[in-house]
């Protein structure tokens, strides 16, 4: 997946390290030093956005890509690390957080998930279907062979995260992020979900555990 990346950071030895492995893994790279240069720059696939900036602050530089350009991917990267700065970002328009230090290969996972859900949410499918399973987007309805299947919001947004890419582990982190808008949702509240959506769709291994990384949902 090559994408053209926007990278906001002022410290210009991280910039000129972050950007040379961002290349090195087939992206594209533009590079901004400043809020006013992020925002007057060209029309990118992804921003990655320091939320420390000398001129102005991160959240209100997130806010004013976001009122300009709704489908730009933007995951904000600092070392604010509390819950706090966290829901703010997201708020501000950011579409995921990601803390200093991190690794290449997290940030790389982090960019891949965030371009497939705007990628998503770009050319909406109304209908997914897998195997047996159907699902209605649009209605929010969903069936097992001609069954229909009562679901709350959670579960249904659950269930649609797994149905969009069937037989791939889905970690659990993106899920609580595509269906929480967080990555604090707790562990129990995830397995909570899962195992209603399992009796509701009375198929126990359609929705699959994989230990230590996240579920799958079985792709028949």
């Amino acid at each position: 997946m090559c994408v053209r990346v926007l990278l906001v950071e002022d410290d210009l030895r991280v910039s000129a390290g972050l950007s040379a492995a961002l290349r090195r893994r087939g992206h594209e790279v533009v590079q901004a030093l400043t809020a006013a240069e992020a925002v007057e720059a060209e029309p990118v696939d992804l921003i990655l956005l320091d939320m420390n900036l000398p001129d102005r602050d991160g959240l209100e530089v997130c806010r004013r890509i976001r009122q300009h350009n709704e489908g730009v991917a933007i995951i904000a990267v600092t070392a604010r690390a509390e819950e706090r700065d966290r829901v703010a970002g997201l708020r501000a328009g950011a579409d995921d957080y990601v803390v200093k230090p991190f690794s290449m290969v997290e940030l790389q996972a982090r960019i891949e998930a965030v371009m497939r859900r705007t990628t998503r949410t770009a050319r909406p499918a109304t209908l997914v279907q897998v195997g047996t399973l159907r699902i209605d987007v649009d209605a929010r309805r969903v069936w097992v062979a001609d069954r229909e299947v009562g679901l709350s919001r959670k579960e249904f947004d659950l269930l649609l995260a797994l149905a969009r890419q069937p037989g791939t582990v889905v970690p659990r982190d993106r899920l609580q992020l595509e269906v929480w808008q967080t990555t604090w949702a707790t562990r129990h509240n995830l397995d909570v979900h899962v195992a209603a959506l399992r009796a509701k769709l009375d198929d126990a291994g359609l929705v699959e555990t994989v230990r230590g990384v996240g579920y799958r949902l079985r792709a028949d």
